[in-house]
């Protein structure tokens, strides 16, 4: 028989080791423990030693949110998005953007406070979670043109990043992608593939890439003298669905279509089935945040892709600067790329 030997009363007990436990162990006071394991002068190098020394035998560490309320230490990032859970679950770009979130929250040993919210809710939930002390700082995402949000959390103090052009971030600072360029190397690579009737899905239209985007489709269509057209949907497969059948129902129908995400390009295809249209011969496709969806399908999906995990942690990175004090200028992240696949062909004849 294997015996395991408890080296301390507290394991014995089966409860969690307490400060009052490392202060016995190391012989001293629960304030010099506190002073020690937060890096503040008032114990010596050897006690400060035997102190972490005792904490590492019991299996100890501070109560991290405590801490934070001192000033101390980042325990916790706020992201709060105004979507359905069951529309979040099947949408590819805020999964990989999360997960880079959590690629620098993991190597700090701090968690994400995530919360699926309607749009009125969230200043109430941000103004909850940074005075109630549940958060060191939040990532501001999907802003709106003139957003109530802006006004209202600066007024709090908060420590924020905003996911969105530097126009729309008021006084905070901001991590972009230029959707801008996007959308015009997107347009100008159909038009060199002979395509004139182009048409594109978007997200809800106060969105404030929505509208820059929007703003270059229109600008650039116009110079290239195409002929154009936008439809709004919600980013849903359903809507975006909707959307594509109604271009497609008009008897000038575009021969192209760009999508804002890929799960309503992918829909699309099924729509295009349905009409029955060959992609690409007949309808060209184009979708936004490239997934491992639009490399799934047949045919596969062209997309304008950037490194959305990497955005996420770039984000996160920004927001760590922010909440230590360092000056941090609002800059671009990697721009996004046009990766051609066999959805885009020239126009049939």
């Amino acid at each position: 028989m294997c015996h395991v030997r408890r080296t301390d009363a507290t394991a014995a007990r089966g409860r969690k080791a307490t400060i009052k436990d490392v202060a016995a162990r190391a012989g001293v006071s629960p304030s010099a423990v506190s002073i020690a394991l937060h890096d503040k002068p008032g114990v010596s190098a050897l006690t400060k030693e035997r102190i972490l020394r005792a904490a590492s035998e019991l299996g100890w560490r501070p109560n991290q949110a405590a801490a934070s309320l001192s000033g101390r230490n980042v325990h916790t990032v706020g992201l709060a998005i105004a979507r359905p859970a069951r529309m979040l679950g099947l949408e590819p770009f805020y999964m990989e953007f999360i997960s880079g979130i959590e690629s620098v929250l993991g190597r700090r040993s701090c968690s994400l406070l995530l919360r699926l919210i309607e749009a009125d809710e969230e200043i109430q939930v941000h103004r909850e979670w940074w005075q109630g002390g549940r958060v060191n700082g939040s990532i501001l995402v999907d802003l709106l043109v003139d957003d109530p949000r802006i006004p209202a959390l600066a007024e709090i103090g908060l420590p924020a990043v905003v996911v969105g052009h530097p126009s729309l971030a008021g006084p905070f600072a901001s991590v972009w992608t230029d959707d801008a360029a996007a959308v015009v190397e997107a347009v100008r690579y159909l038009a060199a593939l002979g395509h004139r009737r182009v048409a594109r899905v978007s997200g809800p239209a106060a969105l404030g890439h929505s509208v820059i985007r929007t703003d270059a489709f229109t600008a650039v269509t116009r110079e290239l003298g195409l002929e154009a057209r936008t439809a709004v949907a919600d980013f849903s497969a359903d809507q975006g669905s909707r959307a594509c059948r109604n271009l497609l129902l008009a008897p000038d129908r575009p021969t192209a279509i760009i999508f804002d995400n890929d799960i309503m390009a992918v829909a699309a295809l099924g729509v295009a089935g349905e009409f029955g249209l060959s992609v690409p011969e007949d309808l060209s496709l184009l979708a936004w945040d490239d997934s491992q969806l639009c490399q799934l399908t047949r045919p596969t999906l062209s997309a304008m892709q950037h490194d959305v995990f990497s955005f996420g942690a770039e984000v996160t990175h920004a927001l760590f600067g922010v909440i230590n004090g360092e000056e941090h200028v609002s800059h671009p992240a990697q721009s996004p790329s046009l990766i051609p696949r066999a959805s885009t062909a020239p126009p049939r004849r």
